[in-house]
């Protein structure tokens, strides 16, 4: 709360300085009246014009003094400031009541707001003691953010003549004068307003808002669970995410504390990239553009969550106070040595005001020797003696003075030496960063070319496994319709096996018929022999019985049942009938 109640004080004062004085050099009590109802209203302070009239008497000292406006602010004002209120629009306030004074009218290379952000920068970078300065060294920093910022080189040859020539006539700047600085564009050379002002923007979101990180990633919804595209901005303890980066629809918060992690997850349903915010009552599931935007929000996460666990502040606030204290010692450390010196100049001074004295004793003795011959030498003796006692002394102090200002030359020559190898290894360390950088760039680049081999190299192996599992199927199904045209010729084998033994049996058959037929044969041509052996007996015998009658046109068949038993047509189709039952049997 004291740092806070710190940061009000240095924009009050500000706006406090910028009030018209009277005659006699107050501010008038209107004004101050004024004044205190803008501060309660945007400080959600609940304003007692009361207590403000009875602070205020017309036997006031002035503004600063016991009875003055700082003791009434800091009594009716700032020790009920709770943090809920709008720092932009506390500073936007303050500004507008003392812009309009001490703002430069000549043209800057920057616009009002980006001076308004300037002026809010050196507030919270200036030092703690009025009026109100920033020292070469943030002014350095802040140059520095900036530079890196519009994606350009640092100048530190032309900041060092700058530092030179500023050392020499003060401590350090006013706000309207880093404005102006920044607003001539000395050192934002070649850069248009937009990129200039875009860079002021940034520094500005990171030191005043606490902005750690923010860009537009995909969010996975809770209830429809479907992603969304939000403008996220990553704070000391909390994640917000809006509709776009105007700021202006706000969707949700993510609220982050000690309990909270952060962990990769693997691509799924068509999203790549993908992280996860573990939280006491949610989870968030988060893509982000790329492999690269991922590792940095999760380092940025993680990199907060572990200030939260220890109970640290932003970076830059760490920073900010780091450089403060490093100041604040070497400044500690020279005002000793001044101490020191001032101290061996006064024992200096000392001893020589005390040879002054003795020579002036020794030149009385020597008078008072003249007039006393007889005890003059004796005294003489004496004081001679005393004489060279007193030299010896003074010869040993200051032959020890002079040791002790050789060793405080030493020491201070062996302390610019440290300041000089400091500053030698910080260029070396920046020098060190910008290499890191580089490599990190070559390794970013070749891990790309990498995982995109591995990717080709990946098709490559699918499509090398498909084409072997079709080759393997088609093995398979030759080996199948092998299998099946195998079974096929051996059931063929074997019906042709079984054909082959009924032609042989038919072939058997016939020629068992074949005999038959010429026994009957022969058996039919005996009996028709005998026919007419007995016809020709039977005629001779009987003579002519009978009367000639004329015989059939059809000539008479001879079979086993005797002539005439079947007509020729019918054998005819008695021999079809054979010969299609043998060739049934035979396809069999």
């Amino acid at each position: 709360m004291v740092g806070l109640k710190e940061e009000l004080l240095k924009s009050i004062w500000h706006a406090f300085t910028a009030l018209d004085l009277d005659r006699s050099g107050k501010v008038s009590k209107s004004q101050l009246k004024v004044l205190s109802h803008n501060l309660c209203t945007v400080l959600n302070v609940p304003h007692d014009p009361v207590a403000l009239e009875e602070h205020f008497r017309d036997d006031d000292e002035g503004p600063v003094s016991n009875q003055g406006y700082m003791p009434y602010l800091n009594k009716f004002i700032l020790e009920k400031v709770q943090g809920n209120f709008d720092k932009v629009e506390f500073n936007r306030m303050c500004w507008t009541l003392c812009a309009k004074k001490n703002l430069s009218k000549s043209p800057l290379l920057i616009s009002d707001e980006d001076a308004f952000k300037v002026w809010v920068i050196f507030n919270f970078l200036s030092e703690d003691k009025y009026p109100l300065i920033i020292v070469p060294e943030e002014i350095e920093y802040l140059l520095k953010k900036i530079t890196e910022a519009m994606g350009a080189g640092w100048q530190q040859e032309q900041f060092d003549h700058y530092k030179i020539a500023l050392n020499t006539s003060r401590e350090g700047l006013s706000a309207w004068e880093l404005i102006d600085l920044i607003g001539s564009g000395q050192f934002s050379k070649g850069m248009d307003r937009q990129t200039v002002s875009m860079a002021i923007n940034e520094v500005f979101n990171e030191l005043i808002l606490d902005v750690l990180k923010q860009g537009y990633m995909l969010k996975k919804g809770h209830k429809r669970k479907n992603w969304m595209e939000r403008w996220f901005v990553l704070k000391p303890n909390i994640i917000s995410y809006y509709v776009s980066e105007d700021l202006k629809e706000k969707k949700g918060d993510i609220i982050l504390d000690g309990n909270c992690c952060v962990e990769a997850l693997p691509d799924k349903d068509g999203k790549k990239c993908l992280f996860l915010i573990k939280c006491l009552d949610k989870t968030f599931e988060i893509s982000a553009s790329d492999k690269k935007k991922k590792q940095e929000w999760i380092q940025a996460i993680q990199s907060t969550v572990s200030l939260l666990r220890a109970g640290s502040s932003p970076p830059h606030k760490e920073a900010r106070q780091k450089r403060k204290e490093l100041r604040q010692k070497l400044q500690a450390e020279q005002e000793e040595l001044e101490r020191q010196m001032r101290e061996l100049q006064a024992a200096n001074e000392n001893k020589q005001k005390e040879l002054e004295t003795v020579r002036k004793q020794l030149e009385a003795a020597a008078a008072r020797a003249a007039e006393e011959e007889k005890k003059r030498l004796q005294t003489q003796v004496e004081l001679q003696d005393r004489f060279s006692l007193e030299l010896e002394r003074e010869k040993m102090v200051r032959q020890k003075m002079e040791e002790q200002v050789a060793q405080k030359s030493s020491e201070l020559e062996q302390y610019l030496q440290r300041v000089r190898e400091l500053e030698e290894m910080y260029k070396q360390l920046q020098e060190a960063l910008e290499d890191e950088k580089q490599a990190r760039q070559d390794e970013e680049t070749v891990r790309k070319l990498q995982a995109r081999l591995l990717e080709e190299e990946t098709a490559k192996r699918a499509e090398l496994e498909k084409w072997h599992l079709q080759q393997q199927q088609t093995i398979q199904m030759t080996e199948a319709e092998k299998q099946e045209l195998e079974n096929q010729r051996m059931m063929k084998e074997q019906a042709l096996q079984v054909a082959m033994e009924q032609l042989k049996q038919l072939e058997l058959e016939r020629k068992e018929a074949l005999e038959q037929y010429e026994e009957v044969k022969k058996k039919l041509e005996t009996a028709a022999n005998n026919t007419k052996s007995w016809k020709d007996k039977v005629a001779h015998h009987e003579g002519l019985i009978r009367l000639i009658e004329p015989g059939s046109k059809n000539p008479h068949l001879i079979t086993n049942w005797g002539p005439a038993a079947f007509t020729e047509a019918e054998l005819e189709e008695r021999q079809r009938s054979w010969k299609g039952k043998k060739a049934t049997s035979t396809s069999e």
